[in-house]
Parts: structure tokens; C-alpha cells; sequence
């Protein structure tokens, strides 16, 4: 975790987008380097002031947010995007899953949620509503069942602590879980990403869930 993370607010509305970044900017773990009021401006912005997080609406003029992530999905670049929605539809959430969000808090959740994403996101985890994480890692898992795995390649242990996060626990929960440390939580999940490939854990979680199906 960086000692400030680094932040690009991207929304439209200039009161919420102002408020956010006024609100952000009282956590000393906090820093606005960006405001954009759209698409463009948050692409530009994220190239050049490297942000670790940027914090994304899905519905602006110009570039949407699922045009920012399909850009920086292209690209290669691994900003850790939040989506911050006022949605209601799952077939938004999962398409922003699919083209690299880590994180999605709905605009009528508590704020506090919404640091929470930010600091997860940061840190490599991921961060989505409990009743639609697994919905959305079920179906992305569902689309990958008939694609070969890596996850045989792990010992019981790595295949354990896969599986929970597959299950949405961060490395805190999954220590507390097996009563190990969360030092060594980190060993075995860069084991992990070793030996299957995944680039984080959207898509360890994905591959854990494509397997637990084939095993059903």
C-alpha cells in the first residue's frame, strides 16, 4: 500500500465530482491528482499523472466509463478503476468486470464503502457488493468453463486459499480463516499467480470458480 494513494475522480456532475474530491482530500492516505468532467479528460489525466486508483462514473459525455476501460484494457494499463454507479443493471456490472474494473460501489451505498473500495483496490484486492460479486464472477466463470485450467497445478493449501478468493475474502480474511499469517498469505498467492498465469485476482477468482463448476 502506498503511503498516498494517488487519485483521479472522473465524473460529469461537477458538484459530486468536487465533493468527492473535497472529501477524499480529508483522508491522509488520500490524494486528488486529477478531476475530469468526462472520458477524455480522465484517459488524459490517468497517462499522465500515473494515478494507483482512478474513480470512475460509467455515464459521461465524450468517452463513457466503459470507453475509458476499454482504452486503458487495450493499452495494457493497470490503474486499479473503481466504478462508482448509480446503475441498477447486471449486465453493467459485468461488462465493466470484463474490461478490468477492480472495484464498483453504487451510488446509494455508504461512503464509507467507498473509501473502503479505494484502499482495497490500492492494495491489489478487489472490492464489489457482496449480492453482485458472486453473481459476476459465477457468469464470467460460467463463459471460461470450457477453457483449460491451471488451477491443478496447485498444491492443497494454494487451491484453498484460491477458493477463497474466488469467494470474495481479502488476504486479512483469508489469514484469519486458516489461522495463518497474512505474510504468508501473500507468499502463496504469488505462487499462485506463478503457476496459473493470472494477472490478479479478478482472474485467479475466475479460473477458482471455472474449476469448483467442472468439480460440481
Amino acid at each position: 500500500m502506498p503511503e498516498k494513494i494517488q487519485i483521479v475522480v472522473a465524473d460529469d456532475h461537477a458538484v459530486l465530482r468536487e465533493s468527492l474530491a473535497a472529501l477524499l482530500a480529508t483522508h491522509p492516505d488520500f490524494e486528488v491528482s486529477g478531476k475530469a468532467a468526462n472520458g477524455t479528460e480522465a484517459l488524459r489525466l490517468v497517462q499522465e499523472t500515473h494515478p494507483h486508483v482512478l474513480l470512475l462514473d460509467l455515464f459521461m459525455p465524450e468517452e463513457s466509463g466503459f470507453d475509458v476501460l476499454r482504452v486503458l484494457d487495450r493499452e495494457g494499463n493497470r490503474v486499479a478503476a473503481v466504478v462508482l454507479t448509480g446503475s441498477e443493471s447486471h449486465s453493467d456490472y459485468l461488462q465493466v468486470v470484463r474490461l478490468g474494473a477492480r472495484g464498483l460501489v453504487l451510488k446509494s451505498d455508504d461512503l464509507e464503502h467507498l473509501f473502503s473500495a479505494i484502499r482495497a483496490v490500492a492494495a491489489g484486492e478487489l472490492w464489489f457488493p457482496p449480492e453482485i460479486a458472486q453473481q459476476v464472477l459465477t457468469a464470467m466463470a460460467g463463459e471460461t468453463r470450457q477453457q483449460p485450467t491451471s488451477i491443478q497445478r496447485l498444491s492443497e493449501r494454494e487451491r484453498q486459499i484460491a477458493g477463497l478468493v474466488a469467494s470474495g475474502l481479502r488476504n486479512r480474511d483469508i489469514a484469519e480463516h486458516l489461522k495463518i499469517s497474512e505474510n504468508t498469505v501473500k507468499r502463496h498467492l504469488q505462487s499462485i499467480f506463478d503457476k496459473t498465469g493470472a494477472r490478479d485476482r479478478l482472474e485467479l477468482a475466475v479460473m477458482a470458480l471455472g474449476e469448483l463448476d467442472r468439480a460440481a
